[in-house]
């Protein structure tokens, strides 16, 4: 929370108010801002010795009009044992070159106004991984850039890319035992994957990265 400076003997009465004033700014200018990094001031989120920038928890889902999400009409639900739920390599086989998400991660960034709303330091692409809003490993559209776009690793809550990878690996092992059919499990992680890590994963997010198969 954003505190008036305590009064300190060699500071002038004029550099007291000045600072009281710049404090209560900020508080009215940018609460929510203060109130999310007071409250993530976590050692997981620094990144080799820099901190990351932290989300508001909104950006945790991706613009339906920018990505609402696309799938790959090669897999079926009658031909996952030949496709996603085959040992070995699947997603790996599928997956775009990096020069070409690597493109589509700076043109989404701009897209998406991180920068405008959070400041510059938010458009660099480190705080985001090009990830494939239905996963690959769930018969996501590899390229379609209605698929793919430049999610932020660190949200309030937790809920960032560590998170979704979890429920990706969740959802791809349902699939494969029959336990959902591969058209819900789509739909659930297009429309809205923190309902469906609540509902399969649990109630909050850990912070540890987990496995990734494809997303």
């Amino acid at each position: 929370m954003n505190r008036c400076p305590l009064p300190n003997p060699r500071r002038t009465a004029a550099a007291v108010i000045v600072g009281c004033a710049v404090a209560l700014i900020a508080a009215v200018v940018w609460p929510g801002r203060a109130q999310a990094h007071e409250r993530w001031q976590a050692p997981d989120i620094e990144h080799d010795g820099r901190m990351d920038v932290v989300f508001p928890a909104a950006d945790a889902l991706p613009d339906p009009r920018l990505t609402p999400g696309a799938i790959n009409p090669a897999v079926t639900q009658h031909n996952l044992a030949r496709t996603i739920c085959r040992r070995g390599g699947y997603t790996r086989s599928i997956r775009p070159p990096q020069a070409y998400t690597e493109r589509l991660k700076r043109r989404q960034v701009r897209q998406y106004g991180y920068a405008r709303q959070m400041g510059r330091d938010a458009g660099m692409l480190r705080h985001y991984e090009e990830d494939h809003l239905i996963s690959l490993e769930l018969g996501g559209s590899p390229s379609d850039p209605r698929n793919l776009w430049p999610e932020p690793h660190r949200v309030i809550g937790g809920w960032g890319s560590y998170a979704k990878d979890q429920l990706e690996n969740r959802l791809h092992a349902m699939v494969c035992a029959e336990r959902i059919s591969l058209v819900d499990a789509q739909r659930l992680i297009a429309t809205d994957w923190i309902g469906a890590y609540k509902r399969y994963v649990g109630p909050a997010p850990t912070q540890r990265r987990s496995h990734r198969y494809g997303g």
